[in-house]
């Protein structure tokens, strides 16, 4: 999921996007209303995080240039304006939900993922022996409880399932799983490898190491 998180408050953004990325999201950020505007009009974001006191252009005005070129994109309007009359303005403007600030983050992450269901109108989850995985919200679960996982294992279990069955190379695997760690080394992905399959015991999802070319996640006969 690529999200467009829009704050100019610096202490906050930086924040927010530790938290998000944390969280497995790949995030963008922006300070100002004319950045944004831009950043919309030209690339693809599965969700905005808009903050309506911006710089250069309002977050209103950012909102309805947005709507106004039939763009649908989802957009959480996080903002100090929280007077009714301002969520009412905001929502008949095209925002999708409204959170005032100040606000907790676990209600910020289910509204989150309550928005990133409704944009795909239905959940897609694959079933891999007793594991299930949610390809949108991103949660695992193993014969129905949840199964803890860090973003490196989840991102490693996404792109070996985005192709069950089949095997993903090697530098894919990496690429995917240490795509913001330019120091990291090739050989590391072994060590996820192995903790993946730690947790994947007993769930009939099985990885196996193809030599020459790379790895495969499949269903234990």
């Amino acid at each position: 999921m690529r999200l467009l998180l829009v704050e100019d408050h610096s202490e906050l953004a930086k924040w927010l996007l530790d938290w998000l990325t944390h969280s497995g999201y790949v995030v963008e950020h922006l300070d100002r209303g004319d950045q944004a505007d831009l950043a919309l009009a030209t690339h693809r974001y599965d969700l905005v995080i808009l903050d309506l006191s911006l710089p250069k252009l309002d977050g209103i005005d950012v909102l309805q240039r947005l709507r106004g070129r039939g763009d649908t994109t989802p957009v959480l309007v996080l903002t100090a304006r929280g007077t009714k009359d301002d969520r009412v303005l905001g929502l008949n403007l095209g925002a999708d939900d409204y959170l005032p600030k100040p606000f907790e983050l676990d209600e910020l992450e289910a509204r989150i993922k309550a928005l990133l269901r409704r944009a795909n109108g239905q959940t897609p989850q694959m079933k891999i022996g007793k594991l299930t995985l949610d390809t949108l919200t991103r949660e695992v679960s193993l014969a129905g409880k949840p199964l803890v996982l860090t973003p490196r294992e989840l991102a490693l279990l996404e792109v070996l399932a985005a192709r069950l069955g089949r095997p993903v190379a090697r530098e894919a695997v990496f690429n995917r799983v240490f795509e913001f760690d330019s120091e990291a080394r090739i050989e590391s992905i072994e060590i996820y490898v192995h903790r993946l399959r730690k947790k994947l015991e007993g769930s009939g999802a099985a990885i196996t190491t193809l030599r020459g070319l790379g790895y495969a996640l499949s269903v234990e006969p």
